[in-house]
């Protein structure tokens, strides 16, 4: 689903105004196992979005009365089929305004989230707001947003080094 119904019956009121939403990136970690070799790199779950080509992380909107974790678990499983637990809050952020190609404009006060795998990892295609899902090790992701490589470099490092990580208020350079 694309755009959820209570955005649709909200539009119908303030036509393409601009809009805050809650919002949910999800990045999804597999470690290397104990018999990769001594290269390899944790991987993360991406999406190539249907409407814009880009690969990013699994993104979605938490819906009136969910929480943001469970909004992100949702999220996973139904854009990629992957059973996932939320591990660990990587920050919170402003993001936008987005102007669609509709004209609505939208800005998102976006909770960025690690999961981990808890179930099924193979990742499908599962809705039509993408058109590939895949497995992508962080030396290696295609090219994305800055906001996404961040957020991805963000969770491996509280992965490696979980005692001396402090999540990420808003989406910029943290000062030195």
């Amino acid at each position: 689903m694309a755009t959820p119904d209570f955005i649709v019956e909200l539009r119908k009121k303030i036509g393409h105004d601009p809009l805050w939403l809650p919002g949910v990136t999800a990045i999804v970690v597999k470690d290397v196992d104990s018999e990769a070799p001594a290269w390899a790199t944790p991987s993360v779950l991406l999406v190539r979005r249907a409407d814009d080509g880009q690969w990013t992380p699994v993104t979605g909107i938490v819906d009136p009365g969910e929480q943001p974790h469970d909004a992100a678990v949702r999220e996973v499983l139904e854009e990629t089929g992957v059973e996932a637990q939320v591990e660990v809050l990587l920050g919170v952020g402003a993001v936008g305004p987005v102007t669609y190609p509709n004209g609505d404009v939208v800005s998102y006060v976006d909770t960025a989230l690690r999961l981990s795998v808890s179930g099924e990892q193979t990742p499908v295609i599962g809705d039509d707001e993408s058109v590939d899902v895949g497995w992508f090790e962080v030396a290696q992701l295609p090219p994305m947003q800055p906001r996404f490589r961040l957020l991805c470099a963000d969770a491996v490092a509280q992965l490696r080094h979980p005692a001396g990580f402090r999540p990420r208020m808003g989406y910029h350079k943290r000062p030195r």
